[in-house]
């Protein structure tokens, strides 16, 4: 009896251990990550329950990670890295493999020549391709600051139809037929990857050089070189403009550069020319013997066969010249590369 007696509270202290047990591991199994999901609104509210009445148990920011712990129609229970739970909107989310995408992307595109800088319009979100029912994650808010990296054309999105995207740099007959919209490839200051509307950003061109604009849309910009006015460094600029029109067969066909007169304090036009230009375009420096070091850049056009093909020029303030590849004959139409005549009106204001 003694003994009978004395296990009875072992034997009590089992039971309320094994179910305790039970019941964390049943706890556990309902709080087990169903999948990972990433925040692609601007900030969203976690409820306590799906209703319109609820208790907001935290808050979600674009980009975030969380776990998806149960789903019902719109709603899904996430769970935030700091252990934050909730219900909040499916709409809201995007799955790893859109996330692992924009940071594919953002590894292909690391090495990109930059284009130059352009300023948002208003709050916009960054897709993974052009066109605007494409897949979005990040969110690139008002006055940001991004750097210019692919042009590319997608058809525009006519209500009660999806939008297509189209890249460039070729474009049917077809599509040519159908309404489309230029958009920009973009990386932000956070290294964020992704596709805006061209329309919803402004290049950062200094109005000293946008002013001769003549009503073109400005596509780039690049700063060349810098010359010495009394205590200041002034740079010169090539500038890169279009009709102003989207969905064209290329990224654009003006290429202008400006140089600095420092005997009269002001911008002047050094070079005028006219091509079906494609980006991107690239600058850099080279030694020319008895020239120097000077400024050189590259532009892409493509041959009477279609065929992409380079065309690099020098700048000698203030005269720019092609340099002709090796086996190039000057006079080629491939060599091309005549300085239009000036109009009068843009004589007058240079």
């Amino acid at each position: 009896m003694t003994t009978g007696i004395r296990s009875l509270p072992v034997r009590l202290a089992a039971i309320v251990l094994m179910a305790s047990l039970s019941f964390t591991g049943c706890k556990r199994g309902r709080g087990r990550a169903l999948e990972t999901a990433y925040v692609s609104a601007p900030q969203v509210n976690l409820r306590d329950r799906v209703a319109a009445v609820y208790t907001k148990q935290g808050m979600v920011r674009n980009g975030e990670r969380v776990d998806i712990l149960e789903r019902e129609r719109r709603f899904a229970k996430v769970r935030t890295a700091e252990g934050a739970e909730g219900w909040m909107e499916q709409r809201y989310l995007v799955t790893q493999q859109i996330y692992d995408g924009f940071q594919e992307l953002a590894k292909q595109e690391s090495n990109a020549p930059v284009q130059g800088m352009a300023t948002a319009r208003n709050e916009t979100n960054l897709h993974i391709e052009p066109g605007r029912d494409t897949e979005h994650l990040y969110l690139i808010s008002q006055g940001t600051k991004v750097s210019l990296l692919k042009r590319a054309t997608a058809e525009k999105a006519m209500p009660g139809a999806p939008a297509k995207p189209a890249p460039k740099p070729t474009a049917t007959t077809e599509d040519a037929t159908k309404p489309q919209e230029d958009w920009w490839l973009v990386r932000d200051a956070g290294g964020h990857v992704g596709w805006l509307l061209a329309r919803m950003l402004d290049a950062d061109v200094p109005l000293e050089i946008a002013q001769y604009a003549e009503g073109q849309r400005i596509i780039a910009y690049f700063v060349l070189d810098e010359v010495a006015d009394q205590d200041k460094k002034v740079p010169q600029y090539l500038m890169l403009l279009s009709e102003p029109k989207e969905g064209l067969p290329f990224d654009y066909n003006q290429a202008r550069v400006f140089t600095w007169n420092v005997k009269r304090g002001r911008y002047e036009t050094a070079y005028r020319e006219r091509l079906g230009g494609f980006l991107p375009v690239t600058v850099s420096h080279e030694n020319f013997d008895k020239e120097g070091d000077l400024p050189v850049f590259v532009l892409r056009t493509k041959d009477d066969s279609g065929n992409l093909i380079e065309r690099k020029y020098k700048l000698n303030t203030p005269i720019v010249r092609r340099v002709l590849a090796p086996g190039e004959v000057a006079g080629h139409p491939s060599a091309a590369g005549r300085h239009p005549k000036t109009p009068k009106h843009q004589r007058r204001r240079n």
